[in-house]
C-alpha cells in the first residue's frame, strides 16, 4: 500500500483505477524508416480512421446543436483529403524518410504557419483546423486516444494540470476523481471537479508514478489522500467513509424546498455556477435558486474557431429554458491569463494576468463582443436574463460596454428580433481597484458579483497556483475581507444587490462573515447548495455579527 498526500479541493470517495491523461503532442517520437512506401500507408490507414471518427462527431453535434455545429466536423473531414496537405506528409516520408506520426505534425505545422499569415481572417482561422486535425490523425498513429482517457470503464483522471480546453472536452462519465500533481483550489480542474461533485486532490507533486498506471487508488478528497493499492483495513475504512458521506447528501436532500433564511430571519439566495448548458441538470437536481455564474468562455475553449452568433444563441436560450424563469447570470467573454485560445492570436505576454483579459479583449475587438451580445439579447427572450462583465476597473470600461449593449438592442429593434426589456446588467469585482471605487460603479449597474479567487490574487499580489506559495495565498486574509465588506456596504447604499460568485462562497468558515456583511447572494458550485443552505439556516446571525465585525476592523495583532 502506498499513501500519498496532497491537497483536497472537492470532497468525497471514490475508488478505481488510475489513468494518467494522454496528450498526443507530449508523447511525439521522431525516427527514420526503412519502408517509406508502407509508412505512408500507416498514415492512410490512420487518416481513414479520423474521417471515420470526425464523421461520428458531426452526427452527435447535428443531434445536440444542429447542423452549423456539425458543419466544423465535416470541414475538418474535408481537410484530411486536402491534396496539398497529403502531398506534404508524403514529401515528409518518402523524401526524407521521416515517420508518419512526425510527418504529420510537421506538414500541420507548416500549413499552420502559412495559414495563420494570410489576411483573410475565414483563411486565418484554418490554421487552428489543421493543428486539430493533425494531432487527431498523429494520435491515432500513436495508439492515444482522443479526450485523454485511454479506459473503457471509470478512473480517476491523473494529470499535471488540465487546461480549460482540456477539461471541457473530457467524457465526464469516464471519470470518478482527479488527482494532479500542481493545480490549485481556483484552478480549472477544481472548478470541474466541484460541478461534477466528485473528489479532487491537487499538488501531489511526481509522487504519483507512471508505473501506478491502472492500479487501484481510493482518493479522499477531504484530507487529499491519495491511497495505491489500499490494504484490506484501509479500504473498509474509506469506503464506510464514503457510504457516510452518500447518507449525509441524502440527508441534507430534506432541505430541498427550504427557504435560506438564519435562525434570526436573515435571508441570502443560494445560486449555482455552470460552464455547460448540461450543468443545468446538476443545478436543478441539488435545488439551485438561479445561475449567479455561467462561465461563457467555455463555448470558445470548446470550439476550434469562433463560435457564431447563433450557436451561442441557441446554448443561451437552452439555459435559460431549462431554469424556467429563475435568473441566469452570464458572465461575458472572460479570457486571457491562464485561458488561451489559439485561434484569438492573442500576442505573448509576460505577465498575461495583467495583460489583455476578459472585458479589455471585448473592447478592443468589438466584432467579437458584438456577436455575443446579441447572441445574449436574443436569448432573453426565453427566461430571465443577466448580463456580467468581468474584469473591471474603471467607471469609464461599465459605460462602453454598456453603449455597446445599447447599440445591439437598436440593431435587434431595426430587425424586428424580439428580446426582453429586463436584462439586468451587472459587474465582476476582482480587482482592488474596482472595490475601491465601487460607489462610483455601483450607479451605473444594477449588481456586483465579486469574483474571490482573483480578488485574492490580485490583493495579496500572490499566485494560488503556485504550490510553493501555499501558505501566502490566505482567502480569509483580512484585506479581502474587508474589500468584500466595502463592497457590500457601497452596492447596498446604491440600492443595488451584491452577491459572492467565487469559490470562497461556498467555505463553511466564512458563512456567518458573509451574512453578516450583509451580502445578498452566494453562487457556488450545484453540490454546495445544501450544505450551505443548512449553515445558514443553523446561524443566528445578530450573536455572532459584533464579534466577526470586531475581529475583522479590530486594531490590536496578536503574536
Amino acid at each position: 500500500m502506498i499513501t500519498i498526500q496532497g491537497q483536497g479541493v472537492s470532497s468525497g470517495v471514490a475508488a478505481g483505477p488510475l489513468s494518467f491523461y494522454q496528450r498526443a503532442g507530449n508523447l511525439i517520437r521522431r525516427y527514420e524508416v526503412e519502408d517509406r512506401e508502407a509508412e505512408f500507408e500507416r498514415f492512410k490507414d490512420a487518416r481513414a480512421r479520423a474521417i471515420e471518427q470526425l464523421g461520428v462527431l458531426a452526427e452527435k453535434a447535428r443531434e445536440e446543436a444542429g447542423d452549423e455545429a456539425a458543419m466544423l466536423f465535416e470541414t475538418h473531414r474535408m481537410m484530411c483529403v486536402d491534396p496539398d496537405y497529403e502531398e506534404a506528409i508524403e514529401g515528409f516520408i518518402k523524401e526524407s524518410g521521416l515517420n508518419a506520426e512526425a510527418a504529420v505534425t510537421d506538414a500541420g505545422a507548416v500549413q499552420a504557419e502559412a495559414f495563420a499569415a494570410m489576411d483573410d481572417d475565414v483563411f486565418k482561422a484554418r490554421a487552428a483546423d489543421v493543428k486539430d486535425i493533425s494531432g487527431r490523425i498523429a494520435g491515432i498513429l500513436m495508439g492515444v486516444v482522443q479526450g485523454g482517457i485511454d479506459s473503457d470503464v471509470p478512473v480517476i483522471l491523473a494529470a499535471d494540470e488540465l487546461s480549460p480546453s482540456e477539461a471541457v472536452q473530457l467524457d465526464r462519465s469516464r471519470i470518478l476523481g482527479f488527482v494532479t500533481s500542481g493545480g490549485s483550489g481556483s484552478g480549472h480542474t477544481a472548478i470541474l471537479a466541484r460541478i461534477m461533485g466528485i473528489p479532487a486532490i491537487i499538488g501531489v507533486g511526481d509522487r504519483l508514478k507512471p508505473e501506478y498506471e491502472g492500479r487501484e487508488v481510493i482518493v479522499d478528497g477531504g484530507t487529499g489522500s491519495v491511497v495505491v493499492d489500499a490494504d484490506a483495513e484501509t479500504r473498509e475504512r474509506l469506503m464506510k467513509k464514503r457510504a457516510e458521506l452518500i447518507r449525509r447528501q441524502e440527508l441534507l436532500s430534506q432541505l430541498k424546498g427550504q427557504p435560506n433564511v438564519s435562525r434570526d430571519g436573515r435571508e441570502i439566495r443560494i445560486c449555482c455556477n455552470i460552464g455547460r448548458p448540461e450543468d443545468v441538470r446538476a443545478v436543478l437536481e441539488n435545488d439551485g435558486g438561479g445561475i449567479g455564474l455561467f462561465r461563457s468562455e467555455y463555448l470558445y475553449l470548446n470550439s476550434d474557431d469562433y463560435p457564431s452568433e447563433d450557436s451561442q444563441f441557441k446554448a443561451y436560450r437552452q439555459v435559460l429554458s431549462d431554469m424556467n424563469g429563475k435568473e441566469v447570470v452570464i458572465r461575458t467573454l472572460d479570457i486571457g491569463a491562464d485561458k488561451q485560445i489559439e485561434y484569438f492570436r492573442l500576442p505573448k505576454e509576460e505577465n498575461p494576468a495583467l495583460g489583455s483579459r476578459a472585458l479589455r479583449i471585448c473592447l478592443n475587438r468589438p466584432e467579437i463582443f458584438r456577436t455575443q451580445l446579441r447572441a445574449l439579447y436574443r436569448a432573453s427572450a426565453y427566461g430571465r436574463l443577466s448580463i456580467m462583465f468581468p474584469m473591471v476597473t474603471s467607471v469609464w470600461e461599465v459605460k462602453e460596454a454598456r453603449k455597446m449593449c445599447e447599440q445591439v438592442r437598436k440593431e435587434l429593434d431595426a430587425e424586428g428580433i424580439p428580446y426582453s426589456d429586463e436584462v439586468d446588467v451587472g459587474i465582476m469585482i476582482e480587482t482592488p481597484a474596482a472595490a475601491v471605487i465601487s460607489d462610483r460603479l455601483a450607479r451605473i449597474v444594477d449588481f456586483f458579483s465579486i469574483g474571490t479567487n482573483d480578488l485574492t490574487r490580485y490583493t495579496l499580489a500572490c499566485d494560488g497556483q503556485n504550490n510553493d506559495l501555499g501558505r501566502f495565498f490566505n482567502t480569509h486574509h483580512p484585506a479581502v475581507l474587508r474589500l468584500i465588506k466595502l463592497v457590500a456596504e457601497n452596492a447596498h447604499k446604491a440600492g443595488i444587490r451584491c452577491s459572492i460568485c467565487g469559490e470562497l462562497g461556498a467555505d463553511l468558515e466564512l458563512t456567518e462573515t458573509f451574512l453578516s456583511l450583509g451580502v445578498d447572494e452566494l453562487s457556488v458550485s450545484p453540490r454546495s447548495v445544501l450544505p450551505l443552505r443548512q449553515k445558514v439556516r443553523e446561524t443566528e446571525v445578530a450573536a455572532v455579527q459584533e464579534k466577526i465585525m470586531a475581529e475583522l476592523m479590530g486594531d490590536e495583532v496578536s503574536l
